[in-house]
């Protein structure tokens, strides 16, 4: 089907192949939540549980041990790009595939590293698998498959990788204590391997079901390239997931210390830090459910309206944590299902997963530099400036998302016009 563009912005339809029988949902959805879980826990949450017992056995620091991710994560932005527009052109399977061979390889090294320009360069490996097999990257493979009716989906794989901590750093404590961290490694490196890329291989059709633009399209031959009107609306998006980022990856490295220095024993900030878990798992099913009947932007509004006032009730120090956390954490809950969602109604299904590559990259960067900013705050200012940061950061996101709903607005009613 042609697109057709007036005034600047895409009003795009599903572009599935003609005639072509889509891959059974449940069994895609079922295949890329296991792997998503997998591929988080043996990736972001891995060092959760195995920095400490890494850093004792060989002498790093441990933050130089924690470093890793940060790299990792600084690799996975630099591929995120190159990884959505592969999607596009030739669907998910090659490259989510790619990701499990580049994951077990990469563990598989750490696993034997006996210097640490080895655990680094084992990173690097791990980076790469990190951009090619996230959530982006699942997310834009669904895109690829159903087209704008895949936000079901995207939300139904963002539930089981709501699950990634709970089910992994447990796994990862019983492999360590059973192990070592170098077996914990070798096991995460064999599931990888052994189980995620067949999976992969199985489950996942061998192509695209969306069409690329045509000839008589504004975007002939460039199906990524964004008009005059899409593009502000891109950039705001691109600041508001980002913004999103930076606060999701300070909060997780940074909050039971803030906590403690608040005053909080170690026990009672590891509970508080436990809601956070099921608060995005919970308000994701009830976006599961109500999402049908509302846009994708509002689910962006109301998850940024959550974290500001739960980030602004921290920084005032009144002793509701719990809430405060529990709001935190439904903001941050949808927010990811709005971060797959949205783009693909903002511009449509043809672009979306070179678009999902494009906001990959300062998503990932900044999730990988945002716990040293916050560690600088902390050192320079303590826990008041760093939560007073939070809610800032918070509070201006809610005023870049309602600049993004009044300018797409206006974009897609000129769209119409």
């Amino acid at each position: 089907m042609l697109r057709r563009v007036r005034g600047g912005i895409a009003l795009t339809t599903p572009a599935a192949a003609t005639g072509a029988t889509l891959p059974d949902r449940r069994l895609v959805v079922t295949a890329l939540g296991i792997t998503q879980i997998l591929a988080w826990g043996s990736t972001f949450y891995l060092l959760g549980v195995l920095a400490n017992p890494i850093a004792r056995d060989t002498g790093w620091s441990y933050e130089w041990v924690m470093g890793g991710v940060s790299v990792g994560l600084l690799v996975a932005g630099a591929v995120s790009p190159r990884v959505g527009r592969a999607i596009g052109q030739r669907g998910g399977r090659l490259i989510l595939a790619g990701s499990a061979v580049l994951l077990g390889l990469g563990l598989l090294l750490i696993g034997l590293a006996q210097g640490f320009a080895w655990y680094l360069a084992a990173w690097l490996l791990i980076g790469a698998g990190m951009g090619a097999g996230l959530y982006d990257a699942a997310f834009s493979t669904l895109g690829s498959i159903y087209g704008k009716d895949s936000r079901g989906a995207i939300t139904w794989v963002t539930l089981f990788g709501g699950f990634a901590s709970t089910v992994c750093w447990p796994l990862s404590a019983l492999l360590v204590e059973q192990l070592g961290w170098r077996g914990a490694c070798f096991v995460y490196a064999a599931i990888q391997l052994g189980f995620a890329l067949p999976l992969y291989l199985l489950t996942l059709p061998p192509r695209s079901y969306i069409t690329a633009p045509t000839e008589q399209s504004p975007a002939g031959a460039h199906p990524v390239r964004l008009t005059p009107a899409e593009r502000p609306v891109f950039a705001l998006l691109a600041v508001v997931v980002t913004v999103a980022a930076a606060i999701l990856s300070m909060v997780g490295t940074h909050l039971l210390p803030l906590l403690q220095a608040r005053g909080l024993e170690l026990a009672a900030a590891v509970a508080l830090g436990t809601i956070v878990g099921p608060a995005q798992v919970g308000a994701r099913v009830i976006e599961m459910f109500a999402g049908r009947h509302y846009q994708p932007i509002w689910t962006m509004v109301a998850s940024t309206v959550l974290m500001a006032i739960g980030t602004l009730l921290l920084f005032a120090g009144i002793p509701i944590y719990a809430i405060a956390i529990v709001l935190y954490g439904a903001g941050n809950g949808i927010g990811t299902v709005a971060r797959g969602t949205l783009p693909i109604w903002l511009f449509g299904p043809e672009r979306y997963p070179a678009l999902m590559g494009r906001l990959g990259l300062p998503i990932l960067v900044s999730m990988a530099l945002a716990p040293f900013a916050g560690a600088i705050v902390i050192r320079l200012g303590g826990a008041d400036a760093a939560f007073a940061l939070l809610a800032a950061l918070a509070a201006a996101n809610v005023l870049l998302v309602g600049a993004l709903w009044r300018i797409s607005r206006h974009a897609r009613e000129a769209g119409e016009d």
